[in-house]
Formats: structure tokens, sequence, C-alpha cells
């Protein structure tokens, strides 16, 4: 018998006890034990009390109900950019609308450059660890100051930021009493706005743009020394009214810098007056091409192809813009239907790429699709930026909705990063220019990036700019759910892009390194409470999805009620509860334990294939068994070493030397058959019913193989089981247990599987689909891991003070990029155990000559003189 086969444990069971397998429900491998940690009860759970209760604003099916309703707010606004001081000033005229059916009081609207304001609460409340880290993110087990970190505290010195209010009025410019507090403002009205009712609010202000590389916002501006420009992109840049909603009232917590926003939808018009050799990019439609374009840009802006992109703006038109410095001002002028944001982005550095895509949409059949950015994104942006922008909404279509407005841009306005607004997005990575030799070159990560960027931000505007989700609260909503799309968009772009960072292209895989490790809360955190940010709000509820979609619940059932959840929710206000229950309510398939299990908890998923057993149906007939038994028992039990070795030696036994000693024991073993055995059988089979015999002689035509599967679930998250079998003759079949099998005990299952031919393995998850933390316990027999070592080869040097002191010292080198992580080094005052404030060392020429004579005097000890 093969080691396989040993392996398997094979035996032959009772035809008693097999018929009741084929007819009984496997009650006993059902039951767990209730009230442990990982008690079945609560896996399956359904999720009623962690759930608000439906209404009539969003029913029980997770659609809006008969009464749903959200805000309005309408914007008039005409802002200057001014480039010498950096700033913004602007006016704007606020109508807003009470859809609600409660009388308001007061209006709060959001403020959100104060985050940048000094004492604000977002810094005063950032820790040692995190402050000056772009998104307060980083955390450090050891003192440190970081020079990005001191760059941003000293950015933050040298100017002041926040919004400075000139006036808030009404309609007839009468002052209206408001209060500020830290990143929101209260506007108090003085009357109650009653239901469906409107009021007109006018604001003027301005504010300081930040830097952008130094800081790290949403916006600012970018300066570029060699040319003397600047690139400003303006987001989260005026005064927004705060989302009113059914779900929370008021959303009014203040802006920490991780937890984007929520806002109403509404009618824009925006006049941006900026520097008249400036291109705009903008929210929403340009009103005004012949004042701010010349004939040939109007021209090829109204020629465009669906075949290729084509210039508006040419690189060489964008480097004489560079050179001309002008004075004078122009005005851009747009308008933007039904959006819930406006962001822009101006420079004279723009190049300008467009391409048309069409839809099957009546109301909306061609977008255009444009591509803004300096030379120094050049050549990778002419490339590959507009054809991504396309590529997104041709995939998010598919999935979602057809995209809902007449423009998409990709705006590369900073170096690295990306972030989302309605019809506009802001991206980053550049090449990289060889200063000796002024090649321009590109990695990998430099080309995949700049693709994946786009199409993320790109598909923001699906989510949450159209499913207008709450960012301040639940970041996955949005993150979550478009990191997944942008995965299917990475896989239609090219068959292996490199989704991971580790190079990989399943994310089912990757996230199982952030499930397994420590200091994780589940994905369901208020935003600004998240840790590990990227892996909890986006890459986890990514990988979710992927399993729910290729793994739990098929494409076709997934894709249907994804579509419809996007569809319910296109320019409305989901909450988790509408998304989870229309998941289930477009499915028929009961989600409770998924939603618990990935969204509610930090378990992870860890299957194994514990132990097989293979049996035949016994005949119990005599006269075939008991050869079989014998086999079986002979092949199970060898003869020992000591019975060999005497053999080999050739000591000859008693019995042998004594012949006469042989009696019926020594010609019958126990296997041999009796008159009793066969009456034994005789009555089996006349005591069966007429069906048991049915089944009974059924069992022997068909002679199959049962096994007997044991699984165990060492991560605590529930996964169906996907097997792969594989047959004697090397045949293959994929099949898939539902998670409905760990419904009476989710720590640990028996499954029967019967075949007509041998099992020689069963591989559990054997094409990746369960985000499965270890491979290594998912075959059956086990498979030895195979991989490759390097040999190891120590690079310590014993240091030597002598020859660091003869060391050449270098001349200055050009300054590095400041843009570091790299720590700045500390001095600790050995009495007072406190840093210094300030460095006293100085290089003098005596110092030079000190050193100068200390080195002839090692010269002259090395014997080098």
């Amino acid at each position: 018998m093969s080691k396989l086969a040993n392996a398997l444990r094979f035996s032959f069971i009772s035809v008693g006890v097999s018929i009741g397998l084929l007819v009984i429900a496997t009650e006993a491998f059902a039951d767990g034990p209730a009230g442990s940690k990982t008690d079945q009860v609560s896996k399956f759970r359904q999720l009623g009390t962690e759930l608000p209760t439906p209404n009539i604003f969003r029913n029980a099916a997770g659609a809006p109900g008969p009464a749903y309703w959200q805000q309005q707010a309408n914007y008039v606004i005409n802002a200057t950019l001014d480039e010498d001081e950096r700033s913004i000033s602007a006016k704007s005229t606020i109508d807003y609308i009470n859809n609600s059916p409660d009388s308001l009081r007061y209006i709060w609207v959001a403020l959100d450059q104060n985050r940048f304001k000094d004492g604000s609460l977002a810094i005063e409340s950032a820790t040692a660890a995190s402050a000056g880290s772009r998104r307060g993110d980083a955390t450090s087990a050891n003192d440190r100051v970081t020079f990005s970190s001191l760059r941003y505290s000293q950015a933050q010195e040298d100017r002041d930021y926040g919004f400075d209010f000139k006036a808030v009025t009404d309609k007839n410019g009468r002052k209206l009493n408001y209060t500020i507090n830290d990143s929101m403002m209260r506007i108090d009205l003085p009357t109650p706005l009653a239901p469906d009712a409107r009021t007109t609010i006018n604001i003027n202000w301005d504010h300081n743009i930040i830097d952008e590389v130094a800081i790290g916002g949403r916006g600012g501006y970018e300066y570029f020394e060699e040319d003397g420009n600047y690139i400003f992109g303006l987001a989260q840049w005026f005064p927004r009214l705060a989302a009113y909603t059914d779900y929370t009232g008021w959303q009014n917590k203040q802006f920490l810098g991780r937890g984007e926003f929520t806002l109403e939808f509404g009618d824009y018009e925006v006049n941006l007056t900026v520097p008249s050799d400036h291109i705009v990019a903008a929210t929403g439609v340009l009103q005004n091409p012949r004042e701010v374009l010349t004939a040939e840009q109007r021209n090829r802006l109204g020629n465009l192809s669906t075949k290729e992109t084509r210039y508006i703006v040419t690189p060489e038109e964008a480097e004489a813009n560079e050179k001309s410095k002008a004075r004078g001002n122009k005005t851009w002028k747009f308008k933007a239907e039904n959006v819930r944001d406006f962001a822009w982005s101006s420079s004279r550095k723009y190049i300008w790429d467009a391409m048309l895509f069409e839809q099957d949409d009546e109301f909306n059949p061609t977008v255009t699709a444009m591509s803004f950015f300096p030379k120094e994104a050049d050549p990778i942006w002419s490339q590959y930026s507009t054809q991504a922008v396309v590529h997104t909404m041709d995939v998010y279509n598919k999935f979602a909705f057809n995209y809902p407005y007449p423009v998409a841009q990709s705006v590369n306005s900073w170096e690295r990063g990306g972030m989302e607004y309605p019809m506009i997005t802001f991206n980053g990575y550049r090449p990289s220019e060889n200063e000796k030799t002024g090649d321009v070159t590109y990695s990998r990560g430099i080309k995949y990036g700049l693709i994946g960027v786009i199409i993320h931000e790109i598909g923001h505007i699906y989510f949450p700019m159209t499913v207008n989700s709450d960012e301040r609260r639940w970041t996955w909503m949005d993150e979550g759910l478009n990191t997944f799309l942008e995965y299917q968009a990475e896989y239609e772009w090219e068959e292996n892009f490199p989704i991971s960072r580790w190079g990989s292209n399943n994310p089912m895989d990757d996230i199982s390194r952030y499930m397994t490790s420590a200091n994780q809360v589940p994905i369901m955190t208020q935003s600004d409470s998240v840790l590990q940010f990227g892996p909890n709000a986006y890459s986890k509820p990514a990988a979710a999805l992927m399993v729910l979609r290729e793994t739990v619940m098929g494409r076709e059932l997934f894709d249907f009620a994804f579509r419809e959840y996007a569809t319910r929710w296109r320019f409305k206000r989901p909450t988790p509860a509408d998304f989870f229950r229309t998941m289930e309510d477009a499915s028929a398939v009961d989600l409770d334990w998924f939603w618990r299990g990935w969204f509610y908890d930090t378990e992870h998923v860890d299957m194994a294939v514990t132990d097989v057993r293979q049996y035949k149906i016994s005949s119990q007939d005599p006269e075939t068994e008991k050869d079989k038994d014998r086999d079986e028992f002979s092949e199970r039990t060898p003869e020992t070493i000591t019975q060999t070795r005497n053999r080999e030696e050739g000591i000859e036994t008693r019995l042998e030397r004594f012949p006469e000693l042989n009696d019926f024991y020594n010609k019958h073993d126990r296997f041999t058959v009796t008159n009793k055995d066969r009456n034994k059988f005789k009555s089996f089979l006349s005591g069966l019913n007429d069906w048991e015999k049915e089944v009974y002689e059924r069992a022997m035509e068909d002679d199959n193989f049962y096994y007997f599967v044991d699984f165990k679930n060492i991560g605590g998250l529930l996964s169906p089981l996907p097997l792969t079998l594989t047959y004697a003759d090397g045949d293959t079949e994929d099949l898939m247990i539902p998670v409905e099998i760990w419904r009476r005990n989710s720590e640990a299952v028996t499954k029967l599987i019967v075949r007509d031919r041998k099992i020689t393995s069963i591989t559990l998850d054997a094409k990746h689909q369960t985000a499965d933390a270890n491979y290594n316990n998912n075959s059956f027999p086990p498979v030895i891991t195979e991989n490759r070592i390097e040999m190891y080869k120590s690079n310590y040097r014993a240091s030597s003070m002598m020859a660091d002191m003869m060391t050449e010292l270098k001349g200055d080198e050009k300054e590095a990029k400041s843009d570091s992580d790299k720590a700045v080094p500390l001095t600790t005052d050995e009495t007072s155990g406190q840093s210094p404030q300030k460095s006293n060392a100085k290089t003098t020429k005596e110092d030079d000559k000190k050193k100068s004579s200390l080195r002839r005097t090692l010269e002259k000890m090395l014997g080098r003189d």
C-alpha cells in the first residue's frame, strides 16, 4: 500500500453504520460548544441589533424609503487667485433649500482650511509620531524628528492659514451672527428655516494657500524652482454647507485630516480670475472658451476623437506660457449641475490633452476625458493619463451606472498621491530626470502607480461623488468599494497588473498580512480612529468584496446586487446598513455572518484540512470480507524488525524444527471464515426490509469511496470551503462547500464526500480565493513547501577611529531633496537629559589646523610619513 493510502487511513466500515450515514443527517458533527469564544450562535447571529431600525426614510430592503429626503445647496462663487501672494479671495452666495421635515434654527458650515490654522484641533491633537505626516497615520516606537516633519512645522510658522471672513450676511446684506468652532462654523438664522423653505447666505472670505509639498493637504501649491512657476490645486477651498441627514442630524464632526467629508448636492456657478497665461481645470463645463482660449485651441477642443488623445494646449504652448509671466488676469467661468463639491487647478505650466468617451446613455451619451500636466510629468502622462480616465469609465459603467457628468479630468497638481472631487481628480506620479545626462526615465512602480491612482481617483467620481456616502464617519464606504472596483479595472487593463505593493496581483492573498497583524480595529471604526488606515479602509473591504463576488455569492448574484445598490443610491446618501441590506435583498443570500466577521470583527481566515479518512461499504459477506481483512491487517502490521533480522541471520523457529507442534490454529488464522460467520451474514440479509435491501444492493453495485474530511477554523473568520479533489487517474474536481456548514459548530466540522473514484489528495482553496492566511495546512496529505535560501555573508567591520580620521573630507554637495522622512540627528544634554534647542558646533580654520596636525601625527605613528 502507498504512503498516501496509509496517510488516508484506509479501512472498512460496517454496512449498518454505512447505510445509516446514507440516510441520516450528520447532526453529530454539527453541535458546537455554546458560549465559547467562537460560539457558532454569534457567528451566524443576524445583524438586527447592530443595524438601525428601518423607517420611512430608509426601508428594510436597503433602499430609500417613501419619505427619503436630502438637502440642497447651490453656490455662486467669484474667486481671485493671487499668484504672488499665493492666496485666494472670494465672495460666495449660497442658496440653501431645507427638504427635511425639521425646522432649522442654525446652519453648520465646514471650514476645512481651518485644519491648518495655528492651534487647530488637528494640529494640537497630533502626537509626536504623527506630527507632520500627510494623513496623521505615522507611528514610531522611538523618539525622532524627521526632516519632513520639521519642514511641516516650519511652513506652519511661516504663514497664517485658515479662513479670514470679511462678511457673513443674508440676501439683503444684513449681518448674520456666526460662531466658529475650529473647522466648523454655526450661522444663526434670524428665524427658523421651515421645511420646504430656502434661505440665502453671502460669505466673503480669503485665505492663504498652503505649500502642498511641505504641509501635505489635499490641495495647495507646488513651486518649480527651475522656471519660477507654480501649480495651484484648490480643494476644500471655500466654506461648504455641512450635511444635514436623517441618520445623524448635522454632520459637524470636526475635520482632523483623515475622515474626509459628506456634503449636499447642488448647482454651481463659479467664476475664477487667474493670471491671463494660466490654464484652468475645474469641476463643471467651461462657459466662456472664447474669452480664455485661442481660436486654434477652441478648434482642437471641438474636434476630439474617441480613438486617440489630442492636445488642446500643446507642449510648445505650455512652454511659451511658462516663459511669459503675464501680469494681467482672465476669468474662467464654469457651471456644474448636481455636484456635491467644486475643485479646480490653475497653472501656466499645463499641457492639456483630451479624448471622447461614448456610452449608451440617452441624457449623457458623450463624456470629454481630459488631462492637465506640466512638462515634468511627460512622457508618461501624455501616454497613459487620459487613456486611464476613459478605461475607468468603461469598466465602472459595467459595475455601477453610466458616468453621470459631461467631463472627467485627471490633473497632475502634485508629485505624489491622489484626491478626488466631482468631475476632477488630482493625481501624482512623474518620471525622473538624470541630473548628469538629462535622460528621463520612470520605474515600473511609477508607471503602474500612475495608472492605478488615476483609475482610483476617477472611480471616486462614482463613489462617493455620486453615491454620496459619509466619509467623515465611514471611510471604507467609498475607499473600500472604490478600491474593489479599481482592482477590477486594473485586471481589465492588463492581465498581470501589479496590484499590490508586494508585486502580487491577488489582493485576497495580500490582505492576510494585515488581518493577522497586531493593533487592528474593525472596518466599521469611525474614520479618525482607524489604525493601519490603508489596509483597514481600502484593502480589507476591497478584498472582502472580492471574496464575496468570487467565492461566497458568485459573479452573477454579486454583480446584480452591487449594481442595484449603486443605482438605488445614485445621487443619494447611503449608510452601511443600506449597503448590507441591499446586497442581501437583491441576491437572497444571507450575508449577516459575512458583514459581522469581515466588518465588525478583526478575526482572519485560516481554514485547515486536519484529517481525511477513506472507507468503502462492507458487504458483510465473510467469503469476501475476511480475505480483505487479512490483506489489510498484513499491510497495517508489517513484521517487526526482530522478525526480519532473525530470518536474515538464519534463525529457525521451534515450529520449523518440530513440525509436529502444528495444530488447527496454525492452519487457520483469525480471518478464516466459519459457519457462524456464514449464518450471521444470512441472518443479516434476511433481516433487511425491502427498501434497505435496495439500498444495500445499490451500494454494492456502486462500490463507491467514502471520505470523511475534517476541517478546522483556526483563524475564527468563517469562510466557504472551496476544495480541489485530485483522483488517482490524475483528474481534478472543484467542489464548493457553502459557509453554512459551520452554522452549528464554527470551530470544527466533518464533511462526507462520496465518489466513485479514489481520491489521492484534497486541497482547500487551491485558487486562493478566500484570503486564507496559511496555505501550509490546506492540503491532505500535507505537501512539502518549496523555497530558496540565500547564503549569508556578514558585513560586519570593526570600527577604527584612526581610519575614520584619515578619511578624505568631501566637498559641498548639491542639496538633496528635502521631502524626506529620514530622521534629523538629535543630541541629548547629558546633565539635563534634554535635547538642546540650538547647535553651537562651528567649523573654523583653527579646527581645520587641529585636524591636519592630528592627521600628520597619525600618519607618523602608522609609518606613512
